[in-house]
This record gives structure tokens, sequence and C-alpha cells, in this order.
């Protein structure tokens, strides 16, 4: 029994240790309940929407007459369709509805297909705009959705970040399923709960490619858009930082995203994140810290790009390791079968699965306008099982480990096609 109390007496003390070092990481979420001041445009800025949209026929007609129903200016804003192939069905409609289309045929990856547009539009058509807005094909706008991002282009900033809704819920029940509400989920725990308190204090933000909106002097630095990686949005996050950008989450411009209905397909799409997320590491994270280290960056900053992982991986690891030696002690030593189970095995995974279940409630809460639209069933078993679909992170995050050292190539997800619009 005294083994068993050392161990658990040495899980205690790591878990304190690192709820200490977790604590500015805590401060940070408290920004999420506090919204950024909405300011009101004093002008009318020429804003562009660019639309990857490779083989998007299918779905793209949601977007283009969400669009049509902006109550924006038509004169001040403009469409531009990327495809591959002239051939793509998607050309015909872009046609019809009138936007302007750009064929990209070297395109192998979402970020190709940007900056293959912005090589080719034309010096004057480029600086006629204020900003530009990176827009999926399978993506709904709300009706002030632009006129919320000429509001936004009051706050001097490089890069803005827009509040992701859930087009699934504008269908039936069959648009839908459990994977896809905890895939939603994402949306709040990386704005609200991060960006918001990024964006006051000047920390890059963790950028999402869908509803990205870009200023015309921040495309200029960048040259362009060059990025290629698995996770091109957050390749620009880091490279974006090393040239100086500034960004902010602006959470009253809305717009509607796709989230896979499929484990299989969700799964997928968050191995594709945290391979990006190694790959990108590897090639900027030194010139990172060396920016960090000869500019005197504020602790802030530095807690930020550099040190969050360290009590996560603290406790995740104090965690798995006190579980094992319970597991083992259990079936090694009968005498202490249900001491061992209980205090090595039990509560550790109650203290891992609740805190888990609290960050989960957060970001519901965050995230609580968007739930309404769910039955209440449905909010019950996210709450339960968000946890583990947390959990399954660390599995994701070891295979991305060795898939990050390969190239990929960009599939396309499965869409679902809705009947109801916005």
């Amino acid at each position: 029994m005294t083994v068993i109390y050392s161990i658990l007496g040495v899980y205690v003390a790591l878990c304190i240790s690192a709820l200490i070092l977790y604590l500015p990481k805590i401060r940070q979420y408290f920004s999420a309940f506090k919204k950024p001041k909405h300011l009101i445009a004093k002008e009318t800025r020429r804003i562009a929407l660019v639309i990857p949209a490779r083989n998007e026929s299918s779905i793209i007609t949601d977007l283009l007459d969400s669009i049509a129903k902006q109550d924006y200016d038509k004169d001040y804003f403009s469409v531009y369709i990327i495809v591959k192939e002239p051939t793509d069905p998607t050309v015909n409609i872009a046609s019809e509805f009138g936007a302007n289309v750009f064929i990209v045929c070297n395109q192998n990856c979402k970020g190709a297909a940007l900056d293959g547009y912005f090589n080719a539009i034309s010096k004057e058509e480029f600086e006629s705009y204020e900003a530009f807005v990176v827009v999926d094909a399978d993506a709904v706008l709300a009706p002030n959705y632009i006129t919320e991002l000429n509001n936004a282009l009051e706050y001097d900033k490089d890069i803005y970040n827009t509040r992701k809704l859930i087009k699934n819920y504008l269908g039936d029940k069959k648009t839908r399923s459990l994977w896809c509400n905890l895939s939603a989920l994402t949306y709040p725990i990386i704005d609200d709960l991060g960006n918001a308190y990024r964006g006051k204090k000047n920390i890059p933000l963790n950028l999402c490619g869908q509803g990205l909106m870009v200023r015309k002097r921040a495309i200029e630095k960048l040259g362009g858009w060059p990025y290629r990686s698995m996770t091109e949005d957050y390749e620009m996050r880091m490279d974006g930082y090393l040239k100086g950008l500034t960004g902010m989450y602006y959470p009253y411009a809305e717009i509607y995203s796709e989230e896979a209905v499929g484990y299989k397909e969700v799964y997928i799409r968050r191995m594709r994140w945290l391979t990006g997320y190694s790959q990108c590491d590897k090639k900027y994270m030194h010139d990172i810290r060396k920016k960090i280290k000869n500019t005197r960056s504020p602790f802030a900053l530095r807690f930020d790009m550099l040190c969050y992982k360290v009590a996560p991986a603290l406790f995740f690891a104090a965690t798995l390791l006190t579980m094992a030696w319970g597991c083992i002690l259990t079936w090694s030593y009968p005498a202490w079968q249900v001491e061992s189970w209980i205090y090595l095995f039990c509560i550790p995974f109650a203290a891992l699965y609740g805190l888990l279940y609290i960050y989960t409630l957060m970001a519901m809460w965050c995230y609580r306008d968007v739930f309404k639209k769910i039955t209440f069933g449905e909010k019950l078993a996210m709450v339960f099982c968000h946890p583990f679909y947390l959990l399954q992170y660390l599995s994701i995050y070891v295979k991305s480990r060795f898939k990050a050292k390969k190239s990929f190539e960009w599939k396309q997800t499965e869409r679902v096609i809705y009947e109801k619009k916005i």
C-alpha cells in the first residue's frame, strides 16, 4: 500500500505543477466572454471574395446564392472562382452567376490555387481592393457577412479570422451526426478560447483558411500565397509572425462551414491537420525561437508560441504513466487489486476526463447560440463524448509525426447536399 500511496503522491504533485504552469492559458480563456467593440465602418471599401472551387459544382450554388443576398453594395465587392480545368462544370455555374473565373492548371493544393490567382490578377485590379477573403466552395455566408468584414477593417490589422457557424445545421438531421457535432467544437476552441486573447495581445492567431480575410498590404508582404503544406493556414500563421503581420478574431462576421458527417472523414481531416502542423513546425520553429529570443518578446507571446504544450504534456504523461502502474500492480499483486485499481487507475482517469469535460463545457458555452439548432440528446452526447474525441488527438499526434516525413496529395472530402438554404 505504501507503494500505491507514493505513486499517487507523485502524481498529485505533478498535476499541481502542471496546473501552475497552465495558469497563463487559463487566463486566456476568460477573453472568450468579452467580444471586441463592434465598430461601424466610416467608408465603403472594395473587398474580393476568392473561392478555390475545383470540382465543386455539386455544392457551390448554395454559396453563390448567399453571395447574391449580401446587403453590401454590389459595386464594392467581386467574386473570383478558381478551378483547375476549363471543362469543370463549376465554370458554367460561375459564369451564369457573373463571377470571375480563374483557371489554375498546376494546382495540387489549396495554397497553389490561391497563389495562382494572385499571380494571374492584374496589378490594377489587385490595387483596387482593400482586402481579400478566402472562402471555401462548401460555405454559406450570413447576409451581412461582407458588411461586417468592412466593419472589421476599421481595426488596423493584417489578418482577420471570422466566426465559423455550421452549415450542416441549415439542413435536416440527416446532414449532421455525432462526429459532425464533435468536430464543430473545434471552432470555439480555436477562436473564442484562443484567438480572442491572441488578438488583444498581438500574438499570432491560429488561422483557419475558411473565411480568412487578408489585407492587400499583407498579400504584398507575403508575395502572394506561397504556402504548399497540408495546413496552409497554420503555415501562414508562422510565416506571418516572422514577417510581422498582425491579426484579430472578429466574431461579428459569420460564415457557415460544412463539417464531415462520417467518422472516417473526420479522422482523415484531423490527421491532415496534425500532419501539416508537424511539417510547419519543422520548417519554421527554429526561426521563430530565434526571433522570440532576439526581440525580447513579452511573456504572453513566448508562452503561446513556445511553452503552451509543456503543462498538458506533463499532465497527460503523468496520468498515463500512473494508469499504467495501476494496471501493472492490479495484475501483479492480487492483494492490492482494489486499491491499485481505484487509486492508480480510476482517480487519474477521472481527473483527465473531468478536466476535458470542463474544457468541453466552456467551448459549448461559447457556441451556445449555434447549438440551439440541435436536440438536447445531441448536446448530451457531445458533452460526454467530446473528452474522448480530444483524447484521440494523442494517437493522431504520434501517428502524424511519422507521416510528416512523407509527401501527401491533397484530396477532396465528400460533400453533403442541402435542400434548405440560409
